[in-house]
């Protein structure tokens, strides 16, 4: 399969990435997120752990890692609309934590929406900037408080 764009061209701006390190425990750090992002005005109705998964399953013996389905109800309502409902495959605004040694953890997101429009699933309108922008701002300033 050859891929339409070249990756090794987005530059994460492209996708909204955005990293942390936080020197604390890996459940610290999970509870640490989801308050900071809950105060930032997202919800998390979805949770779980990849790797409690996998090693249980497959016995893949993967280090801590935890995925928090962020979502700000508000701009999630506005995105559906602009995009005709193909955001929600998408769905939800994923912040992860994995532990890169005992007491370090990365937190870890990129933006659904940027990647929406990179990938032509979102418009390219003045609308979908505006969603873009005020999820962004919301992202930012979560990242801010960890």
């Amino acid at each position: 399969m050859t891929l339409p764009i070249d990756p090794s061209q987005i530059d994460p701006e492209d996708i909204g990435e955005q990293q942390a390190t936080l020197e604390m425990s890996h459940e610290d750090a999970i509870e640490h997120v989801r308050d900071v992002f809950t105060d930032a005005g997202f919800g998390v109705p979805v949770e779980f752990s990849p790797s409690e998964m996998l090693n249980e399953k497959i016995d893949a013996d993967r280090d801590p890692y935890y995925v928090l389905g962020a979502c700000n109800p508000e701009v999630a309502d506005r995105a559906l609309d602009a995009t005709d409902n193909k955001l929600g495959g998408l769905m939800a605004c994923n912040v992860v934590i994995w532990e890169e040694e005992p007491g370090q953890q990365r937190v870890y997101h990129v933006s659904i929406m940027r990647i929406a429009r990179l990938v032509g699933m979102a418009p390219d309108n003045e609308e979908m900037a505006d969603i873009v922008a005020d999820t962004g701002d919301i992202v930012d300033e979560a990242f801010q408080n960890l």
